[in-house]
């Protein structure tokens, strides 16, 4: 098995998907969007490694010990959201051009905000993914104006 590399600071994230189609899933996060296939292990389980983070694709399932009312499924209505992967890329028509070529259905073109320009994509089970570009003029991920606890770098 691949392993996750050791946290720099007690931690490493990674993002967690329920999948009806685990191979589907592997494929679209593997071939859409470019990630590398990590691990593939008993049950489906298969881990993505997608720039500096990864997907975990697992297939559903009712509670468990450790979660003993909670049941794992995907989405029911892709129109009602609670989280989504948020991806930034340095250039963000070369990648809605390049991943819509690879068969990504993009809900719109690249559209201008204030501090970025950004679409969204759903993978196969219809888990919602932000892509964006920042456009701030100083080239930070996050405007100047936040407050300094919630940027990128400060410390809390």
């Amino acid at each position: 098995m691949a392993e996750l590399p050791s946290p720099p600071e007690g931690i490493v994230l990674a993002h967690f998907i329920v999948s009806d189609d685990v191979e589907r899933s592997r494929r679209f996060y593997t071939e859409v969007l470019g990630g590398r296939l990590a691990y593939s292990g008993p049950g489906g389980l298969t881990y993505v490694a997608l720039a500096n983070s990864w997907i975990i694709i697992n297939v559903g399932g009712g509670p468990t010990d450790d979660k003993p009312s909670v049941t794992l499924e995907s989405p029911r209505d892709p129109n009602r959201v609670s989280s989504f992967v948020n991806i930034r890329v340095r250039d963000i028509h070369a990648v809605y051009a390049e991943w819509s070529a690879r068969g990504a259905e993009f809900l719109t073109p690249p559209k201008q905000h204030q501090y970025e320009i950004r679409c969204y994509i759903r993978d196969p089970d219809g888990h919602l993914i932000e892509v964006g570009q920042t456009t701030d003029p100083s080239g930070d991920w996050t405007p100047a104006h936040w407050p300094p606890s919630s940027r990128t770098g400060d410390s809390a």
